[in-house]
């Protein structure tokens, strides 16, 4: 059974900077690709970023984009995530998830992971 756990989440105010980490359980962590997503309460978990197992290839939604940087250390089976110039409308509980290995290329789309912690809660406010 695999396992995934998100830490670093917090409260800050808006235009800090805040870096969460997620590790994953496994001897074959590099093999796959990685994804962040986020929850705000009341509405459907959404992509955040994602990353391939080398950490070559990254994406990321139009809302994160030159804020957010995904990155990772498949030695330490460790995804991150440096988020700044964090808004108000980036609080939520942001979850870390392992993509399905049969899947190819850069997806956003929740279905296409397996595993997925417990998340972490972010909240931006003054």
């Amino acid at each position: 059974q695999v396992q995934v756990e998100e830490s670093g989440g917090g409260l800050v105010q808006p235009g800090d900077s805040l870096r969460l980490s997620c590790v994953a359980s496994g001897s074959t962590f590099s093999r796959y690709s990685m994804g962040w997503f986020r929850q705000i309460t009341g509405k459907e978990r959404e992509f955040v970023a994602y990353i391939s197992g080398s950490g070559i290839v990254t994406y990321y939604a139009d809302s994160v984009k030159g804020r957010f940087t995904i990155s990772r250390d498949n030695a330490r089976n460790t995804v991150y995530l440096q988020m700044n110039s964090l808004k108000p409308e980036d609080t939520a509980v942001y979850y870390c998830a392992r993509r399905r290995l049969e899947i190819t290329g850069p997806t956003m789309e929740r279905g296409d992971y397996d595993y997925w912690g417990q998340g972490t809660q972010v909240t931006v406010s003054s």
